[in-house]
């Protein structure tokens, strides 16, 4: 998973002030107790912009010695032909550059102005930055066409020879399973062998389960909130959500050790064919959402070397064509999920993986 939120848009510096990028939470990220590790510094590609194409070359070239297979370009659309943060992919198809196998994910979720600050903070909520709209089936065509040059390039990721696609909230499509027919025919019309989608799951085992009836190839599974639960307890965890939420000047900090919430990730679905487990090198949004952040303590290269061991023998008996992980993420600096260097650890975590995916 590969963030593009590091260059400046018009949207973002009309609501957090000009040139704001995620650099900008990153950079004035303050620790919240004794030994909590912020702010996170980058080292070997400093606080980049995305619109340079020596950067996005370096990041594929780390990420092939990491043994990534390919970035999956967060994409935005939220009907309409209204776009975000579409420049740095738009560049990456357009030049042929970088060389490395991508595709892509719709974030197809709205934008509000608290999801990116401190709870405590004096700004004025606003309904959005960006509503995600469905306006219907024009919209669904002039959105495919859109992506079609990504769609036809050689570089593009396949899974059984369908154009691998994951959705965020593949739920809140009306009509979703018309929605995959009508892309599925589109790009048969194109000469093209139809899509692999991909659906996001999260939260409970229950809500999960909603995901697989909705018609989709496979699905990612984001485990955190079922091994928080297992470690705090369901309620506990819930009651923790709440505080945060209505109370984050007083309520006790989401924190979870590292080494004991890797021991959970994975549940016996992940064994299933046509699932994905996600892999995690750590998660810390304090930077985003100040108190109201989940934050994990303690990780490292070699205990995040252990998390990916575990996670191949999940996918190890699957048909190689779905031995899949999703690693979450190459570059979520302000969630704290990231494998580009930084000051502390330096390749750690890029030797990590590369050291799991080849001691087999």
């Amino acid at each position: 998973m590969y963030l593009p939120q590091y260059h400046p848009i018009p949207e973002n510096d009309k609501v957090w002030g000009k040139g704001f990028t995620e650099w900008t939470n990153v950079g004035r990220a303050k620790p919240l107790f004794k030994g909590h590790y912020q702010p996170r510094v980058p080292a070997d590609l400093g606080y980049y912009d995305l619109r340079l194409p020596e950067i996005r070359k370096e990041q594929a070239e780390m990420a092939r010695e990491a043994g990534v297979e390919g970035f999956m370009y967060w994409h935005y659309w939220f009907g309409n032909g209204k776009q975000a943060l579409e420049r740095p992919f738009n560049e990456v198809v357009s030049s042929g550059e970088p060389d490395f196998p991508f595709c892509i994910g719709w974030g197809n979720h709205s934008w509000r102005n608290d999801q990116w600050q401190d709870a405590t903070s004096k700004l004025e909520k606003s309904p959005f930055i960006f509503e995600q709209l469905y306006p219907g089936e024009e919209d669904h065509i002039q959105h495919f066409n859109s992506l079609l040059p990504a769609f036809k390039d050689k570089r593009y990721i396949t899974v059984d020879g369908k154009l691998f696609f994951l959705i965020w909230d593949p739920a809140s499509i009306p009509d979703v399973k018309r929605f995959f027919q009508l892309w599925n025919k589109l790009a048969n019309e194109h000469g093209l062998a139809g899509f692999h989608f991909v659906g996001l799951t999260g939260g409970s085992q229950e809500k999960q389960a909603k995901i697989y009836e909705l018609g989709l190839d496979a699905v990612c599974t984001g485990n955190q909130w079922i091994a928080e639960s297992h470690l705090k307890g369901t309620y506990t965890r819930i009651i923790m959500e709440k505080l945060g939420k209505f109370f984050p000047r007083i309520a006790p900090l989401k924190t979870f050790k590292y080494k004991d919430i890797i021991k959970y990730l994975f549940t016996p679905e992940d064994y299933k064919e046509n699932v994905y487990p996600m892999i995690y090198p750590n998660w810390d949004r304090s930077p985003r959402s100040g108190r109201r952040g989940v934050i994990y303590t303690g990780s490292t290269p070699e205990l995040f070397k252990k998390h990916v061991q575990d996670a191949i023998k999940v996918v190890e008996k699957k048909s190689p064509e779905h031995r899949i992980l999703i690693l979450r993420s190459w570059n979520e600096w302000a969630e704290g999920n990231y494998m580009e260097p930084d000051l502390r650890y330096g390749l750690g975590y890029i030797n990590a993986l590369h050291e799991a995916l080849t001691e087999q």
